[in-house]
């Protein structure tokens, strides 16, 4: 009984909104850049665009990466076996993994910008976009997987004891 109320709390947690994510992660984000800009370059900061130089670059919901930590939460979320503790443990472990990334992600993008003008900044962007980003995420859930010893596949093991436990098991 215990299992079904697990994996029932786990199919309501699904419904926590992605734009928490963002509302949350948006902070974390732009003001750390804001402040190591500020101290660099002298950057002034006006809601979600850091003005620098002749520049004014806008940090808008996908520099936040709020998918990359919802993600992240999916997979945590639907990985059977893991305790609750361990579930919040290995999420800000996570987190911080992404967030540190992102704000270097977000820096690098701006001092190229600034240093060498828009052309490399829009090869950079779109390989970090593209190809770095999820690749990275997946790196940190398999990062997080080896740390807390987790044995189990996200989705199919729930699926798999579901059906150990089901009438259609003979």
């Amino acid at each position: 009984m215990k299992y079904y109320y697990n994996i029932f709390l786990r199919c309501i947690l699904i419904f926590l909104p992605i734009s928490l994510f963002y509302l949350i992660f948006g902070p974390l984000t732009i003001y750390p850049v804001y402040y190591i800009l500020y101290t660099l370059k002298h950057a002034a900061l006006i809601g979600n665009t850091i003005f620098i130089n002749e520049y004014s670059i806008d940090i808008i919901n996908a520099c936040i990466a709020g998918s990359a930590y919802y993600l992240l939460y999916i997979l945590i979320l639907f990985t059977k076996d893991i305790k609750f503790k361990t579930r919040i443990l290995m999420f800000l472990s996570g987190s911080l993994l992404i967030l540190i990334m992102n704000i270097s992600r977000i820096l690098i993008l701006i001092f190229v910008l600034i240093e060498f003008r828009t052309n490399y900044f829009e090869a950079i962007h779109m390989v970090f976009w593209k190809l770095i980003s999820g690749v990275y995420v997946a790196f940190v859930w398999i990062f997080l997987v080896l740390v807390f010893k987790i044995k189990s596949i996200p989705i199919y093991s729930d699926l798999k004891e579901l059906y150990k436990k089901s009438i259609f098991k003979r």
